[in-house]
């Protein structure tokens, strides 16, 4: 009789080993030095919700007295470090990086923090079903009406909508595809990964088609070619929508990878080809 506890001592020792082997070990910090988190969150009104907000600054901008282009993106936790990731950093401060040697382009970039469970909602400015009231139209009035005008007040910023990006994927998508024509007047260019339009269907078609991008603006989508046979006909029917409304050839563009899924690893390698698109010089006005 006395063997017995001491064997469930010892299975419940083991079992608690075992348990503790089994969470995932910390990923490491990879965020370069470029990248700070701003130390006082923001508050959002209406939503009445705080967030965090990150900041890239690029090679160049500690030695010089340039103005830069603004990308803001959304899903923060996900665009500079491994460690605050969900499955994987999208890389945007090494990509960046990369083209300011390479290229020459320079951007800063403001990371906002999504909403955990708020997510779903803070991104559809359409209700829904079953995730609820959107709350896109608030997420997008912080940008415009408080984030921009603190960035814009506190760092070298090209302010004007061509040189303003809004980037985003899955249901960052959705919300930058819907900002782009909600204030043409503040982002002229929109990058849109991956979208999750069936949960703002019929809307979002419906908008795009009641607010016609302006001249001047540019967006390119992205769809990998293994995110599901539902959400390749959502993106070619938005992309033929916006390239109808272009009186400017190569103003919208759409790109299929065929293997790649709908992870941050896709969006990483779809990136540096987002901003060569969106940002590429404005070609010359056609002589009269």
């Amino acid at each position: 009789m006395i063997h017995k506890p001491l064997l469930s001592t010892a299975l419940l020792l083991s079992a608690l080993v075992a348990g503790c082997a089994s969470q995932p070990e910390p990923r490491p910090h990879t965020a370069s030095r470029g990248v700070t988190v701003l130390v006082t969150p923001f508050m959002m009104p209406v939503l009445n919700r705080q967030r965090n907000v990150r900041l890239y600054l690029p090679p160049s901008y500690g030695t010089s007295d340039r103005r830069y282009p603004v990308i803001y993106m959304h899903d923060g936790q996900n665009l500079f470090d491994d460690a605050t990731s969900f499955a994987g950093e999208w890389g945007v401060d090494e990509t960046l990086n990369d083209m300011a040697a390479r290229q020459g382009f320079e951007a800063i970039v403001i990371g906002l923090d999504n909403g955990g469970e708020y997510r779903i909602r803070e991104l559809n400015p359409f209700d829904h079903p079953k995730n609820g009231t959107g709350e896109g139209e608030a997420y997008l009035a912080f940008i415009v009406n408080k984030l921009k005008p603190v960035v814009d007040s506190q760092y070298r910023t090209l302010t004007g909508p061509q040189n303003t990006a809004i980037v985003g994927s899955s249901m960052g998508g959705l919300i930058s595809d819907y900002a782009i024509h909600r204030y043409p007047q503040v982002f002229g260019r929109a990058g849109v990964l991956s979208p999750a339009y069936w949960t703002a269907d019929p809307g979002i078609y419906d908008y795009a088609v009641q607010h016609p991008l302006p001249l001047g603006a540019r967006v390119y989508f992205s769809m990998g070619g293994k995110e599901g046979d539902s959400a390749l006909p959502g993106v070619k029917r938005m992309h033929a929508v916006m390239a109808a409304q272009r009186p400017e050839p190569g103003a919208v563009a759409l790109n299929i990878a065929p293997d790649a899924k709908h992870n941050e690893a896709a969006w990483r390698a779809e990136l540096p080809k987002v901003l060569n698109f969106l940002f590429a010089p404005l070609p010359a006005p056609a002589a009269q």
